[in-house]
């Protein structure tokens, strides 16, 4: 991209790709806006001309943990993550929440995103008695691990992230998935997302009436702009200025707004 005299990038989907490639960015002075990357690494620590249109995991996991508690009491909790940025991030705000919350979970693992076997996982959460399984981490793993301990006669609840805001999980799941909850934000579209940031990028360079880096910044910094998410606005941090996150539930192939 920087070969190419890319001037923006509306990208990348993953924190793990997201986090270092800003730095790459940061230097070169292209601005990235990311559609989708939760980590909140990403703002926290990269440079000014870094943003998203998303929210952030520490958010989500404030959301997914209060909602835990407050619907699943007493109940004995697996969270789960596969290692990566975004999903270890997810697992552990929800875990941060919990603790705040003074529920401590049953169990804590890691797995690797990539397998198809998660005999051994699924059997030790039915040794734990384990009631709500928290899945930091993608729709395929997610959707694999729900199918496999339901196979087993494990039935707790799977609770996770925005990942599993796609109808690829529900064809990996088929009717297994019914009830699955999962955070998002109010509008659940990821393309939706991407071309928010395509508008805010260009409603900036109007304003900044160049594509100088510097300029750039200054006008996504300052402004206001009028997208398909609504009115959205960037943080000293280049966090969105937007409603936060909400539930969703798989159910019949769809999903939809938990009220």
């Amino acid at each position: 991209m920087v070969n190419k005299g890319v001037v923006f990038m509306a990208g990348h989907f993953c924190s793990g790709s997201s986090i270092p490639a800003s730095a790459v960015y940061d230097e070169e002075g292209i601005v990235q806006i990311s559609p989708a990357s939760t980590n909140p690494k990403l703002t926290d620590e990269g440079g000014p001309g870094t943003y998203r249109v998303c929210g952030r995991d520490d958010q989500q996991g404030i959301v997914a943990g209060n909602y835990i508690v407050d619907n699943f009491p007493g109940a004995r909790i697996a969270l789960l993550h596969d290692k990566t940025a975004y999903g270890k991030g997810l697992a552990d705000e929800t875990r941060k929440q919990l603790q705040k919350r003074g529920v401590e979970e049953a169990m804590y693992e890691a797995y690797t995103a990539g397998e198809k076997d998660y005999a051994a996982l699924v059997s030790k959460m039915r040794a734990d008695k384990i009631d709500v399984i928290y899945v930091g981490g993608y729709h395929t793993e997610a959707g694999l691990i729900l199918r496999q301990a339901r196979d087993r006669g494990l039935q707790a609840q799977l609770i996770s992230g925005d990942a599993l805001v796609t109808q690829e999980y529900w064809q990996i799941t088929g009717s297994v998935g019914e009830g699955t909850l999962m955070t998002f934000s109010l509008d659940p579209r990821y393309v939706l997302y991407t071309y928010g940031a395509v508008q805010a990028w260009a409603q900036a360079a109007e304003k900044a009436g160049t594509t100088d880096f510097d300029k750039m910044v200054e006008a996504l910094n300052a402004n206001q702009f009028s997208t398909v998410l609504g009115d959205i606005g960037f943080d000293d941090k280049g966090d969105v200025t937007a409603p936060g996150y909400v539930f969703y539930v798989w159910s019949n192939g769809s999903y939809d707004y938990v009220q």
